[in-house]
């Protein structure tokens, strides 16, 4: 055999154990970003189960609140029934406003806010609204090391090769996040710039 043909060889081989590997750590960082979304969407599904409860709370105590609760019933049947990840964005951030809409609506009622049972549900929803937040993050922090990866010279030819493709980021509001009202000095208001939240 000729040193040519050796390097060449060897070359390939290289190539070709480079590419396997490659592929490796793209199969383990999609694993990972789908590992990540089923921790959102457990808390998702929790807070989506608080919802009855938070109904018949604010029920007993707000008869004149039908139209809240029926806005909160009907978007947490869409977030139940929403499969795909663009779906399920739009009807988790629609759950989202409900919620909120439902804590503004408790403001007008003192006994309600007294109640036990609506201050537990409110603690439970917080805790998980706070879950939601940190799965979430984590879920992020997944999609952006795998697009960076599948987006990335020289790995970037194996991905398209094989068929990876980048993930989208998941950036639904909490109700609470939602409930935040942004800080706003004068010159933001009057020039139309975004305020600092």
């Amino acid at each position: 055999m000729t040193p040519v043909l050796i390097a060449g060889g060897v070359v390939v081989v290289l190539v070709l154990a480079w590419a396997l590997l490659t592929y490796n750590a793209l199969v383990r960082a999609r694993n990972r970003v789908n590992e990540a979304w089923s921790g959102v969407d457990v808390q998702l599904k929790r807070r989506r189960e608080l919802v009855p409860n938070l109904v018949q709370a604010v029920e007993a105590y707000a008869r004149h609140e039908r139209t809240t609760m029926q806005a909160l019933t009907e978007a947490r049947a869409a977030a139940s029934g929403a499969t795909a990840r663009v779906f399920r964005e739009q009807a988790e951030s629609h759950l989202s406003g409900a919620l909120a809409a439902v804590h503004v609506a408790a403001e007008a009622y003192p006994e309600l806010r007294a109640s036990n049972g609506f201050a537990r549900l409110q603690m439970q929803l917080a805790e998980v609204e706070d879950d939601i937040v940190g799965a979430r993050r984590i879920f992020n922090s997944k999609v952006q090391r795998y697009n960076d990866l599948t987006q990335s010279a020289p790995a970037s030819l194996v991905a398209r090769a094989a068929g990876f493709g980048g993930r989208q980021y998941f950036d639904v509001e909490t109700s609470a996040e939602r409930a935040v009202p942004a800080a706003a000095t004068g010159s933001d208001t009057h020039s139309g710039g975004i305020a600092a939240a």
